[in-house]
């Protein structure tokens, strides 16, 4: 069991962080003769048949949206994310990015650096960016910016996260308008298959707890599918191609979820991530190896999460 000082709506960010896509906590025996390194992919159609980046983009030139799921900071996996742009570019499709990395908020910000108003290291610290943005992001964003497309900042801001992961969803009501629309009009927190997989993944603190994790992790699904949403209804024709950690994404729940409920009628296309090709699942494949076991001793991992919370502070929900 981790320290009871941990049991803290910083940590339980930190565990949301961790099940959508930012590590790995185990790993598989599985050596796949394609995928030797961190950088190779290979990419898998949902019945297990391998095909080809350029034929994918062609099968898809009419999707809505293409959602692709993450394990964060994986090279292979930013590599493809990079190469699904440049074939889009390379069609001509009208194409835009939409990213779980920036939030509603700092919309402006990007917008100020894909205009050239504004240097990288001023979008990194103006815009929050997460701290493998220059080793990890900065292809997806430079490629958009040298052809002039479009940059979704689709999440909510990580404060108003942190609130939510302490006070609950009734945090919201105690905004100022203009705050408030940083975050989805909507948040259901109904049973539903993504709410019991989360659930299922939840193994510290109290079940209210849990709930209120539950209402952060759905507030991010919620906010990155409303902003695509309401992209997509003043911008028919584009196909917004959408980067998350894979729990967001994987199996049509969360964040695809989300998007089909505003929006039945789009067409929303998933990549995950895998290290093991099966027959028979409902997203496209992208086979890449696993990420690196983070910690094989317990006691290590708790010496981090003691280490990283020391001089944590709480976020301000006043």
């Amino acid at each position: 069991m981790l320290p009871k000082r941990l049991n803290t709506p910083a940590f339980g960010l930190l565990t949301l962080m961790l099940i959508s896509g930012c590590s790995s906590l185990a790993s598989s025996q599985n050596n796949p003769t394609s995928v030797s390194s961190f950088y190779d992919y290979q990419l898998y159609t949902p019945e297990g048949d391998h095909i080809s980046l350029s034929q994918w983009a062609k099968n898809n030139q009419t999707a809505d949206v293409i959602l692709i799921g993450e394990w964060h900071t994986h090279a292979g996996i930013h590599r493809f994310q990079t190469d699904v742009l440049k074939q889009f570019i390379q069609n001509k499709q009208n194409v835009t990015l939409s990213m779980e990395q920036f939030s509603r908020d700092s919309q402006s910000v990007v917008n100020s650096y894909l205009n050239g108003e504004i240097g990288e290291q001023t979008l990194i610290k103006q815009a929050n960016a997460w701290p493998n943005y220059e080793s990890d992001y900065r292809p997806l964003v430079e490629l958009a910016k040298s052809n002039q497309l479009k940059i979704i900042a689709a999440n909510a801001p990580k404060p108003m996260v942190r609130c939510i992961s302490k006070h609950g969803l009734d945090y919201l009501a105690k905004l100022p308008q203009d705050k408030r629309a940083y975050v989805a009009s909507k948040i259901d927190l109904s049973d539903s298959p993504y709410k019991q997989k989360f659930m299922a993944s939840m193994h510290h603190g109290k079940p209210s707890q849990h709930l209120n994790m539950y209402a952060s992790q759905l507030t991010w699904d919620a906010t990155m599918a409303e902003s695509i949403v309401n992209y997509k209804h003043a911008h028919p024709k584009a196909t917004v191609v959408h980067v998350a950690g894979k729990f967001h994404t994987e199996a049509g729940l969360g964040t695809a979820a989300q998007i089909k409920q505003l929006d039945p009628s789009l067409n929303v296309i998933i990549v995950t991530p895998v290290n093991t090709i099966i027959k028979g699942d409902n997203d496209y494949q992208l086979e890449v190896l696993s990420p690196p076991v983070r910690y094989v001793k317990p006691e290590h991992q708790k010496a981090a999460f003691s280490e990283l919370f020391k001089n944590k502070t709480e976020p301000d929900c006043s």
